[in-house]
C-alpha cells in the first residue's frame, strides 16, 4: 500500500512538473496595479512582449489601479495559482504598504509567490538653485540650522519619494515640511517654481530639467553609483546613510508549483535582458536585475526593516 501511495505521489509531482515546464499553455494576464503608462505598466508591456515572442502564446498587460498598488496586487493574490495570472508589483504594495495601512486585502508572505526581481532605478536627490547649494553636506548643513523651514515635494503620502526624504531628515536631526502632488511632474514643477526646495524623485523625471540651471541634482539613492548616471554620487558616498531606489518584481498567486515559478522565471530574466529591452530600459535610466524567489524575498524584508523606524518617527498612517 505504500509503495503504491508513493508511486501516485510520484507520478502526480511528474505531471505538475512538465505541465510547469509547458509553461504558458493559454493565454497569460500580467497585472500592474498602476495606471497605463506608468513606470510598471511600461515594464510589464516589455515583459508581456518578450514572452510572446519566446513563448508564441498571447500575453496580456491588465491595469488595475488603486488604493497606492493594493488593489492590482490584491487581485494577483486572489488569482488562481495555475500560471494564467502574474503581476508587476512595486516596493510598496509587497514591503512599505504593510507598515502603513492597518489592514491589507492580502499579506505579501502569505499569499503571494515572488519569481524575480525585474528591474531598478534610481531616485535622485535634487534642489532649487536658489538654495544655493551644490552638495548634499552643504544641503543638510542648511536644513540642519533651520529645522521646519523648507518645503519638500513627493508623489503621495507614504511614498518612497516621501520616505526618503523623511529619512534624510531623520538622519539629520531635524524638520522638513512635506507637499505632496499627484505625479512627478507635478512635484517637478514644484520644485522649479521654488514651491517646494528640494525632492527625491525617479531620476529620469529630473534629467531633462537640469539644463534649464532652475535646479540642480545632487546624489542618487542607490547603494552605489549607476552606470547610467556615473557621475553623480550616491548618498551614502555624500555623508549620509540612507538608500531607496526604486525597484519592481513579478509576483504570483502563492502555491503557483515551483518548477513553473524556475520556469517563468528563466524566460523573464532572459526577455529583461535581452539587448533590445536594455536599451529601452535604459532610455528610462532603469537597469535590469533578475534574480531568485529567495533573493526577491529577502529584498523585500529588508525593506520592510529599512522604513519600518521611518515610518514610526515621522507618524505615517494610511487608511
Amino acid at each position: 500500500m505504500k509503495r503504491c501511495i508513493a508511486t501516485i505521489v510520484a507520478l502526480l509531482f511528474g505531471t505538475l512538473g512538465a505541465f510547469a515546464q509547458q509553461w504558458p499553455s493559454k493565454t497569460v494576464r500580467i497585472i500592474v496595479p498602476f495606471a497605463a503608462g506608468a513606470t510598471p505598466d511600461v515594464v510589464a508591456r516589455l515583459i508581456a512582449d518578450g514572452l510572446q515572442k519566446q513563448t508564441g502564446q498571447t500575453v496580456i498587460v491588465e491595469n488595475k489601479p488603486g488604493a497606492s498598488g493594493n488593489t492590482g496586487t490584491d487581485a494577483v493574490a486572489k488569482a488562481a495559482p495555475d500560471g494564467a495570472t502574474i503581476g508587476v508589483s512595486i516596493g510598496g504594495p509587497l514591503a512599505i504598504n504593510t507598515l502603513l495601512f492597518a489592514h491589507l486585502p492580502y499579506d505579501p508572505k502569505k499569499d503571494l509567490s515572488f519569481i524575480t526581481m525585474l528591474v531598478t532605478q534610481p531616485s535622485a536627490l535634487a534642489v532649487n538653485a536658489s538654495l544655493n547649494v551644490d552638495s548634499v553636506p552643504a544641503l543638510l548643513d542648511l536644513i540642519g540650522r533651520n529645522p521646519g523651514k523648507y518645503n519638500f515635494g513627493s508623489i503621495g503620502t507614504g511614498s518612497l519619494s516621501h520616505l526618503a526624504m523623511e529619512a534624510i531628515a531623520l538622519k539629520r536631526g531635524t524638520k522638513l515640511v512635506h507637499v505632496p502632488y499627484a505625479s512627478s511632474p507635478q512635484a517637478v514643477t514644484a520644485l522649479l517654481r521654488n514651491e517646494v526646495q528640494m525632492v527625491c524623485l525617479p531620476a529620469i523625471s529630473i534629467t531633462p530639467q537640469l539644463n534649464s540651471g532652475a535646479i540642480k541634482l545632487l546624489a542618487i539613492t542607490t547603494a552605489q553609483r549607476s552606470a547610467l548616471l556615473p557621475g553623480v554620487p550616491t548618498l551614502k558616498e555624500s555623508g549620509i546613510d540612507v538608500e531607496a531606489d526604486a525597484w519592481m518584481g513579478l509576483i504570483a498567486p502563492a502555491g503557483i508549483p515551483e518548477a513553473m515559478v524556475e520556469r517563468i522565471n528563466h524566460l523573464v530574466r532572459e526577455a529583461i535582458t535581452s539587448p533590445t529591452v536594455r536599451q529601452k530600459l535604459s532610455a528610462q535610466l532603469m537597469e535590469p536585475i533578475p534574480d531568485t524567489p529567495a533573493d526577491f524575498r529577502a529584498r523585500i524584508d529588508a525593506d520592510i526593516a529599512r522604513w519600518k523606524p521611518v515610518i514610526a518617527a515621522a507618524k505615517i498612517k494610511l487608511e
